[in-house]
């Protein structure tokens, strides 16, 4: 179960980053949004379910093609986007509502696909949150996850995730891919198909989004550098035309309820 103290810092981080985040190419790239809608492959008849859907992107990118599409997320200002770009799409089928993770409002087996996107490396109890992915969604249903990975390693692993926490302190760890699949396994779900991809954020750009302090941003350039000298996380971050550049590794899972 996710503390009260954690889920009040992530409504602090994404009421401040909002905007920025919902300006964001990995976030908003159509690309990518359809990408995992065609993994998903959903029925035109199917009830889906986003949750910690932030801007909608996904949610939306759904609801132009499956009957029923409800977005949640603990935090209102992204919802508040969300709904905007409803509106401006004019899409009657989408709804977006504040909605905890770990106790979702729904009955077992309501929906017909659940989703979420970057959103697990947030959350402090990963396991009991795909859980509940897993109790809402209905036997022979699928559940999709697409986040950020981290190396297999534990020591690249952690220092890829301390700098990530010093960035934005809602982080909590971006998981290994056999970690992802065993908790999705633990839930009674099936993954029945992985694909892989990264995002290539400017260090600067990065930092200037979450609007982080300088003294953690200062910290957060000096791991980066050292990185680049010593390879300590798989980030493998490197320079072009004088500015410092990383890669995150990204998975998306899709799995079936079993």
């Amino acid at each position: 179960m996710e503390s009260a103290s954690h889920k009040q810092l992530i409504q602090q981080e994404f009421t401040r980053q909002a905007e920025a985040f919902a300006a964001s190419p990995s976030i908003s790239d159509p690309d990518r949004l359809r990408r995992l809608v065609e993994a998903v492959n959903p029925d035109p008849a199917a009830s889906v379910l986003d949750v910690a859907c932030g801007p909608g992107y996904l949610a939306l990118a759904f609801a132009e093609r499956c009957k029923r599409v409800v977005g949640i997320d603990l935090t209102p200002a992204p919802l508040a986007i969300a709904e905007q770009m409803r509106q401006s799409r004019h899409l009657e089928n989408v709804a977006f509502q504040i909605g905890d993770a770990d106790h979702l409002a729904f009955t077992d087996g309501e929906f017909d696909v659940v989703v979420s996107r970057f959103a697990i490396h947030h959350m402090q109890s990963p396991a009991s949150i795909i859980a509940e992915f897993a109790r809402v969604c209905r036997n022979g249903g699928t559940v999709a996850i697409e986040d950020l990975l981290s190396s297999e390693h534990p020591a690249r692993s952690s220092y890829q995730n301390e700098f990530e926490r010093l960035r934005d302190p809602s982080h909590v760890r971006a998981l290994p891919l056999t970690e992802l699949i065993s908790l999705m396994t633990a839930a009674g779900l099936e993954v029945t198909g992985i694909y892989t991809g990264s995002l290539t954020p400017s260090l600067e750009r990065w930092l200037a989004n979450a609007q982080t302090p300088p003294a953690e941003a200062k910290k957060v350039r000096e791991m980066i550098e050292r990185d680049l000298n010593e390879d300590l996380s798989g980030a493998r971050p490197f320079r072009q035309n004088g500015e410092l550049y990383f890669r995150q590794t990204t998975a998306a899972l899709v799995a079936r309820k079993l």
